[in-house]
């Protein structure tokens, strides 16, 4: 959604906010109760206090809702990123950044799994359409281009960030696989490349 900061948006009326807000709410408490598939958009509306109809304006969809859930969580992470400590934040060599952002991208994707499987499976291409996608592509381009790989930094980005695939997590844990194994192997993907 855009925000009033940007150019040509207005502002969000009061009573848009709080709905907004409520939405969120619901949906957040209904999926931490019940799990995000058994959960109606119908239903979310209900506890939140609105119409059907309200809540379609505002997100659209269902993949919108849940993007819009995992954004502050995905923008805690690009703030640390930012403006964070090393070595996840300025200030430590590429490498250092690249296998700390790596361990804080598996944390995220584990933590919110059934939320972002739910977001990248809501339509075709869901996950490379986000703002976060795009986000977490260039700063591992841009890392590994630091570190002069043997290959396209660009399109090895892709390939390391596929690993973070929900679906993939989601059956990697079905089959027992712990996070320290799955982040282990991603790690030793991404020390190969950056030899």
């Amino acid at each position: 959604m855009p925000t009033a900061k940007q150019a040509g948006a207005r502002p969000e009326r009061a009573d848009a906010a709080r709905n907004r807000a409520r939405i969120l709410e619901a949906a957040r408490s209904l999926f931490a109760e019940r799990g995000v598939r058994e959960v109606s958009l119908e239903e979310v509306a209900r506890a939140a206090g609105v119409g059907k109809a309200t809540l379609f304006r505002r997100f659209g969809d269902r993949g919108a809702l849940f993007l819009a859930l995992l954004d502050e969580h995905e923008r805690e992470l690009q703030d640390a990123v930012l403006r964070g400590e090393p070595p996840l934040g300025p200030g430590a060599p590429p490498r250092a950044r690249l296998l700390a952002f790596l361990d804080a991208l598996l944390r995220l994707s584990l933590e919110h799994r059934e939320l972002l499987l739910a977001s990248e499976t809501a339509r075709p291409g869901a996950r490379l359409q986000t703002g976060a996608y795009a986000f977490w592509h260039r700063h591992v381009s841009w890392l590994l281009g630091e570190s002069r790989p043997p290959a396209d930094p660009d399109l090895l980005a892709h390939v390391l960030l596929a690993a973070f695939d929900a679906e993939l997590l989601s059956a990697l844990q079905e089959q027992g696989r712990d996070e320290a194994s799955v982040g282990d192997a991603i790690r030793a993907v991404a020390e190969a490349l950056l030899h």
